[in-house]
């Protein structure tokens, strides 16, 4: 099993992962350890550990939110497949009107017609 060393806080830490995900585990670490500095950066030197709970709690945060945001897209994105599914009905029975509407318009052509010919 592969291991990769995580820079958090000016601390290395050695953590083993998958095959394949070293890459996605040291970018984990360093938007952790962005959070941490920005807090920073906002609270001063308020304790490394603190700072790190703080870090993992906003990032926790923005886990959720994306998380509610995907809930709502798959939702959104499911009442449009119903909708669409429903279109090909929609669609024949628009058809029938429109279909119907042209024979009643060429009855009245025909209807009109019939009568100019008959008053000649």
């Amino acid at each position: 099993m592969p291991s990769v060393s995580v820079m958090i806080n000016g601390k290395a830490y050695r953590m083993a992962c998958d095959e394949g995900q070293e890459q996605h585990l040291l970018g984990l670490g360093e938007r952790l350890n962005e959070a941490i500095d920005d807090l920073r950066a906002a609270f001063g030197e308020i304790g490394d550990q603190r700072l790190i709970v703080m870090a993992a709690i906003t990032m926790a945060d923005r886990a959720a939110e994306s998380a509610r945001r995907l809930a709502e897209a798959k939702s959104q994105l499911s009442e449009l497949r119903n909708e669409a599914s429903k279109s090909p009905a929609r669609e024949r029975q628009v058809e029938e009107e429109v279909a119907r509407a042209v024979n009643e318009a060429a009855e009245r052509v025909t209807e009109i017609a019939r009568r100019l010919n008959a008053s000649d």
